[in-house]
């Protein structure tokens, strides 16, 4: 996968410290589809990490602190004891319990969402070059849907564009102001396809389009 040519407005880019997208949109590249695949990005889950670290250290705190407290020749908390007669004495099909427990099931399914799944989605893993196996590269979906509404922008015709990337579909939905619609569909199509090579995604995004004529 070969850099695309800079230009003034790369080098402006570069100065201010952001890259510019379009430029690759614009600029003619020779990836050839092939390259190393980059993994996908895991999230580090701070926030939900810290806040059962939280609980956690709040309820075996608050237990501990109680047993010690009883060792130490005082009486057991209430609240402890009012857990355990109420786990003695309600039924199993109490609609509390139940509720509770429901509770608990969704709760822990989703903490092993969470940890079974990398998360991030909105980076697109792409392909490095074959001679360099330490490169590692993502996108973001708005930048990628930036460069392919640049490409759709270019087609003839197109008065308007606005694309959405997913992980695996590119919807674009677009104004024709001239020409005729078939004609307008297939080059839409084609040059969608080949801005899609151009960014060098590990997985091939399936378009979707969706045309009408621009009406005043």
């Amino acid at each position: 996968m070969t850099l695309p040519h800079r230009t003034a407005s790369t080098d402006q880019a570069a100065e201010s410290g952001r890259p510019d997208i379009r430029a690759l949109a614009t600029t003619p590249s020779t990836y050839d589809g092939r390259g190393a695949r980059s993994p996908r990005l895991w999230s580090a889950r701070r926030i939900p990490a810290a806040l059962v670290a939280l609980v956690v250290f709040c309820a075996i705190g608050a237990l501990l602190y109680d047993v010690i407290a009883v060792r130490a020749g005082h009486r057991a908390g209430a609240w402890r004891t009012r857990i355990a007669e109420e786990m003695t004495t309600r039924p199993v099909d109490d609609p509390l319990l139940l509720a509770t427990g429901a509770v608990a099931v969704v709760l822990g399914l989703w903490l092993l969402i969470l940890a079974l799944t990398p998360g991030r989605r909105r980076l697109l893993p792409l392909r490095a070059p074959e001679e360099s196996t330490e490169i590692e590269a993502w996108l973001d979906r708005k930048g990628a849907a930036m460069v392919l509404r640049d490409a759709a922008m270019r087609v003839p015709g197109v008065s308007r564009a606005r694309l959405r990337v997913r992980r695996r579909r590119v919807i674009a939905r677009a104004e024709v102001g001239f020409r005729d619609t078939a004609a307008v569909r297939n080059d839409l199509t084609q040059a969608l396809q080949e801005q899609c090579r151009q960014l060098a995604l590990v997985h091939t995004p399936r378009l979707t389009i969706r045309l009408r004529h621009h009406t005043r």
